[in-house]
């Protein structure tokens, strides 16, 4: 490849890295009459590691369950043996989310209630989470291709940080990591999105019981409007210092934030 500088400089070879993409496929195993059938359930993009931990956590997102295998030979395919309605599509989540809507909290009510009460956090401290994210992020100073999520204690302790290529990935491996430790005070940690916060991510975390969302850029009217709903802490454009907090002020430790 080439990199181009201001206009009228000679373009200079270089080498460089890119962000790994690869499909992750997950089929359905059921008992047939033939014996076990399969069936395909959903393929993801994303950058692969922590695939346990991303598919853990988008069935949790979609109310589904079952038990997780991997291919013996590829790893990019994965099984799933569990129940999953007739009917069920898998509903992917973009920008442009087909879900999203007016209906979208009240069918989200239906599976969950609201986040339990948790000590008060530090305002100053949200604000520094997201450059603790950044500077934990390996791929995305390798490749600048990479979004970043990580789970923190309430007085700032990473607890883990993945990263993918979709800032939804990344968020469900965060998801599916902590699925996987039951004693982890889920609703007084932190998640960090190095990403603006749409329904999606709101979901996710109000989903998986987590109290506070932090993002480098702006909410959706939404994201704002679930984290509302369930008494979920969000705020974003987290960066040098500042805050702006869409929900959940009365959670912050005196003054220094300004609520939408």
């Amino acid at each position: 490849m080439r990199r181009y500088g201001p206009a009228g400089l000679d373009p200079i070879p270089a080498d460089d890295l890119l962000a790994a993409e690869e499909p992750l496929e997950l089929r359905l195993l059921t008992a047939g009459q033939a014996g076990e059938e399969e069936r395909p359930l959903v393929v993801l993009m994303r950058t692969p590691g922590a695939d346990r931990e991303l598919l853990r956590g988008w069935l949790h997102a979609e109310g589904l369950s079952g038990q997780l295998q991997p291919h013996p030979e590829n790893p990019n395919l994965w099984y799933l043996r569990g129940e999953v309605p007739p009917d069920y599509v898998a509903r992917q989540t973009s920008s442009a989310c087909g879900i999203c809507g007016s209906g979208s909290v009240e069918r989200l009510l239906l599976r969950t209630g609201a986040l339990p009460a948790r000590p008060p956090l530090d305002p100053a401290l949200l604000a520094a989470l997201p450059e603790r994210l950044r500077a934990g992020q390996s791929g995305f100073a390798a490749s600048g291709g990479l979004h970043g999520a990580a789970l923190f204690s309430p007085d700032g302790r990473l607890l883990c940080l993945f990263e993918d290529i979709g800032r939804h990935n990344a968020a469900d491996k965060v998801v599916g990591w902590a699925l996987d430790r039951p004693e982890l005070d889920r609703p007084g940690s932190v998640l960090v999105i190095s990403s603006r916060l749409g329904y999606e991510i709101a979901q996710k975390a109000v989903l998986a019981g987590i109290g506070a969302v932090i993002g480098v850029g702006g909410a959706t009217t939404l994201a704002a409007q679930t984290a509302q709903a369930f008494g979920l802490l969000l705020a974003g454009f987290a960066r040098g210092g500042h805050l702006t907090v869409y929900t959940g002020a009365e959670r912050l430790l005196g003054e220094g934030a300004h609520e939408h």
